[in-house]
């Protein structure tokens, strides 16, 4: 079988697919828990809303000729 990244969640009881795919049974899975670190997601989140702010739409188009400058 091939390796395939899939997103699940724990809801208390059991690990659940978030999306369906087919498993054979017995198939040999690996569990990666992600850390819930506030901090580092509020990070990620401010890292992405500043990177749209900065490639948003009203970023002018450069060409290759203004990248020399």
């Amino acid at each position: 079988m091939k390796t395939v990244a899939l997103s699940a969640h724990y809801d208390g009881e059991t690990i659940r697919l978030d999306e369906p795919y087919p498993l054979p049974e017995n198939a040999q899975l690996v569990v990666v828990v992600l850390s819930q670190d506030r901090e580092q997601e509020d990070w990620s989140r401010l890292s992405i809303q500043q990177l749209a702010r900065a490639y948003g739409d009203s970023e002018p188009d450069y060409t290759e000729a203004d990248l020399r400058r």
